[in-house]
């Protein structure tokens, strides 16, 4: 698209949202400082460095057999700042701790550390990225159906010394970026079919997380990610939405909502202000599910937008965080990370052009007609020319023109990943 047609689009949404109070720079300065966290496992199917050969286990599974999929750290790293390279603003890199530099090694989940993700926080800081991190307790001969909340002391011992490890892990590059470090905490643990003592197993992973949050840090923050279920897992999870959000709001942890990990008929968006006047932050992980948590690519739909208009409105900018979390085989995977972050990003833009003070002003006067009437016209006002122009002032692909891009890089690199 040819920037004097974006400058003159742009220069006609400004006008338009002058009309209602909204000023479109300040917009974009918000979006400019909106720092989406890219999920380092979309480049390979979350198969990690362990054991390039492995298979899914933990009640997850990447569906698909695209050509071209990321095989080790080097294409991992170029997929990802490919990618970047058409995404608008700065963002950060979530790694989970199957991802490190174990030099062709293999070192078992309880004995990782910091000098194993050395090599990325290097590699971060050159290409102007923050990371975020992960404990994994899936895929590992010790996952089974329980990791944190398993009944022999042995194997739950094993997993709280890794998710030990992985907040120490977190506490360095947070060190290093001079930014805190975001740690999430999600395990697949749960039963396939009806399950009879399930206080024992919430009571052990209770336990489980009292040991693993002795230690304050200073440079992360801890994050606790509720499951609906697992493949596999279906009747039972100890770690519920329920379970995390009573542990959270006693001990001032940060909820992760997971759009995929809910009732289809939840709103998501309803949990923000819900959750916020109980603890100090949100995380997301924005994905689409398909009738359940089938980590589709995020795209520009009713509960995306509903979730970045309730931040917005909530004035939460600050203390919710936003993070992608899909790993879609089925497609170009350099194409699906665009996709998925520039929709964000379109969610974002929309509701940060909102007249929030004036629908606001309408509702305290009981004026439902005036409110319903601005929210409907808002739907059509010219956002995707604020968008267009956030590209532009950003120096990425503005409209479709990404599409060549995507289809040169797999062409010159992913196509010849045999």
């Amino acid at each position: 698209m040819k920037e004097d047609v974006v400058n003159r689009a742009y220069d006609e949404a400004r006008a338009r949202y002058a009309e209602i109070g909204v000023d479109t720079e300040k917009a974009l300065d918000k979006l400019q400082d909106i720092h989406i966290s890219l999920h380092c496992w979309q480049a390979d199917d979350v198969t990690g460095f362990e054991n390039p050969d492995g298979t899914l286990t933990g009640g997850i599974q990447a569906t698909g057999n695209y050509p071209g999929k990321a095989r080790n750290m080097e294409e991992v790293r170029a997929d990802v700042i490919e990618a970047k390279s058409m995404i608008p603003g700065s963002h950060r890199l979530n790694l989970h701790a199957t991802y490190g530099d174990f030099g062709g090694k293999r070192v078992d989940r309880d004995q990782i550390e910091p000098r194993h993700f050395e090599g990325w926080m290097q590699w971060a800081k050159e290409n102007n990225m923050k990371l975020d991190f992960n404990s994994t307790s899936f895929s590992h001969p010790k996952s089974g159906n329980l990791s944190l909340a398993n009944p022999d002391p042995a194997i739950r011992d094993f997993w709280v010394e890794h998710t030990k490890r992985c907040r120490a892990i977190s506490e360095e590059m947070g060190k290093a970026q001079g930014d805190p470090c975001i740690m999430n905490v999600w395990i697949h643990d749960g039963s396939k079919d009806i399950t009879v003592n399930r206080l024992k197993y919430r009571e052990l992973l209770k336990d489980s997380l009292d040991r693993i949050f002795e230690r304050k840090y200073e440079n992360m923050k801890d994050c606790i990610e509720a499951k609906l279920f697992g493949i596999g897992l279906e009747s039972y999870t100890v770690g519920s939405s329920d379970f995390y959000i009573a542990y959270a709001s006693k001990y001032n942890k940060i909820v992760t909502l997971d759009t995929g990990h809910y009732h289809p008929t939840e709103s998501i968006s309803d949990k923000i202000s819900a959750l916020l006047p109980f603890i100090p932050e949100i995380m997301l992980h924005v994905s689409r599910p398909v009738r359940w948590d089938s980590d589709h690519v995020t795209i520009i739909n009713d509960e995306t937008m509903d979730l970045c208009k309730e931040i917005v409105r909530s004035d939460a900018l600050s203390r919710v965080h936003i993070g992608l979390d899909y790993f879609d085989a089925s497609i170009n995977r350099i194409g699906a990370y665009v996709i998925g972050a520039r929709a964000t990003q379109k969610c974002l833009t929309a509701a940060l052009l909102e007249p929030t003070p004036l629908l606001r002003d309408f509702e305290a006067e009981g004026k439902g007609f005036e409110r319903l009437a601005m929210l409907e016209e808002g739907k059509s006002m010219p956002w995707g020319a604020v968008y267009d122009e956030f590209c532009l002032r950003n120096g990425v692909p503005v409209g479709d023109a990404y599409l060549k891009e995507v289809e040169r890089y797999e062409k010159d690199v992913t196509s010849k990943r045999g």
